[in-house]
């Protein structure tokens, strides 16, 4: 299994990122999260969903098979030519966009679902600054849905930042979402089959939340 991308190897995002997804696997598969999979009953045909830092398409080719109106985003042109091609395979839209979390056109009220599915390459400055993002970019009443690892992945060393800041805690979470309306926030323990780079036992936590109307 490829060694995950740890903080210090961040300094130039997009050509990491680029060289990661210059293959011709997609290196965390082409089936959504699974947890996404699991909140599909509060996504519905037609609304507009984001997806943030959604690398080869995995998650936003997904919605847009559930019929949502999908944008997504990713700092890799390589990893969104790999989107590209995944959405013509499974004969759906998706809105590709080639942007780093600073410079995305984050429109206030633009979107009834924000997904963020592992974006733990984020330190605490830049993870305040998008977490501060996703929130203005939802609609009154619209949904959150966050997957990503919890400090116990440490131990596993199956996927995700090998640096205790990049992770998330409960307390973490709860704090900076006070404002919304956390449905759900469960920190729990799986196996991943996710590509090569989410593969194994894993700690995880999800979070469901909505802005309120």
């Amino acid at each position: 299994m490829t060694a995950p991308i740890t903080a210090s190897r961040f300094s130039h995002p997009e050509e990491t990122w680029s060289k990661r997804f210059s293959c011709d696997e997609y290196i965390f598969g082409t089936e959504a999260n699974y947890f996404l999979i699991r909140c599909q009953d509060v996504l519905h045909p037609g609304m507009r969903a984001l997806v943030v830092a959604d690398g080869e398409g995995r998650n936003s080719v997904w919605l847009a098979g559930q019929g949502l109106i999908t944008t997504a985003f990713d700092i890799s042109p390589v990893g969104v030519d790999k989107a590209r091609k995944l959405a013509q395979q499974r004969n759906v839209d998706v809105n590709f966009v080639v942007a780093d979390c600073d410079r995305f056109n984050w429109t206030p009220a633009q979107y009834d679902a924000v997904v963020a599915i592992f974006i733990q390459f984020a330190d605490p400055e830049m993870r305040a600054r998008l977490f501060s993002n996703m929130m203005r970019a939802l609609k009154p009443g619209g949904v959150l849905i966050l997957q990503g690892y919890s400090p116990a992945q440490l131990e596993y060393k199956t996927g995700g930042p090998q640096d205790i800041a990049h992770l998330y805690t409960e307390e973490l979470l709860r704090d900076f979402f006070s404002s919304l309306d956390i449905r759900e926030l469960r920190f729990y323990e799986e196996v991943l089959k996710e590509g090569t780079q989410h593969a194994g036992r894993s700690a995880l936590v999800g979070m469901l939340a909505y802005k309120p109307e």
